[in-house]
């Protein structure tokens, strides 16, 4: 039997956990932490989603800005890593909560991982209550476009490529309207402006590619009282 996308990807998370810290563990990433929190709003005292958590990077921020916090992940390996939040097994394309019940949901590099972005966007709309905040980030089509893949070493030294489907801007633009939710603000990682950070190979990487976008990030706000 061949296995599906889904099933693929969360085996390859389950490889990836060993060697996956609970923080950003390179530029990249802590320059997409930098834009996503550019955009979320005062957490303390809500109660927050993190969504396809992985290792529970940003529940572990959203618990220390006083946020309450669930942690939800189709890896039982990644939920390991969870601190500061309740951990939950699911799925981000069918979430089991009800109606509502988030004032706040934040996704960090997960949204690729869905093939139909509307389905998700209105699930994710689903959870949110009246006025309440979706913060998400995503890797930028352009970058899909020049060739950039996401890839991993896992801890035997074996290289993967996670499957990622690509969302260009006018998607998530359409996504979100067919949500009800209201796109407040976008954000762009560039390489070179906003990713400056030193690593081996930077210099290189950085004349090659300057002012490419890396990273999209959004807010959006469920503007739907009824």
């Amino acid at each position: 039997m061949i296995a599906s996308e889904e099933q693929v990807t969360l085996e390859l998370y389950d490889r990836w956990a060993e060697s996956y810290p609970p923080v950003p563990h390179n530029p990249l990433m802590r320059a997409e932490q930098e834009a996503m929190r550019r955009l979320w709003p005062a957490m303390i005292g809500r109660r927050v989603l993190d969504l396809a958590c992985g290792s529970g990077r940003y529940a572990r921020l959203l618990a220390e800005e006083g946020a309450t916090v669930l942690a939800l992940d189709r890896s039982w390996q990644m939920l390991r890593q969870v601190r500061d939040a309740t951990a939950v097994r699911g799925s981000m394309l069918a979430l089991p909560f009800g109606g509502g019940s988030f004032e706040a949901v934040v996704c960090g590099l997960a949204v690729g991982h869905a093939p139909d972005l509307e389905a998700w966007m209105r699930e994710v709309a689903r959870v949110l209550a009246p006025g309440g905040m979706l913060v998400y980030s995503d890797f930028h089509p352009r970058a899909a476009a020049a060739g950039h893949v996401r890839r991993f070493r896992d801890s035997q030294g074996g290289l993967h490529s996670v499957p990622h489907h690509l969302h260009d801007v006018e998607a998530h633009r359409r996504a979100a309207a067919a949500a009800g939710l209201t796109i407040e603000a976008m954000d762009e990682v560039r390489v070179g402006i906003d990713l400056r950070e030193a690593f081996p190979g930077s210099a290189g990487f950085y004349r090659r590619w300057h002012g490419l976008p890396v990273v999209l990030a959004i807010r959006a706000v469920n503007r739907c009282w009824h």
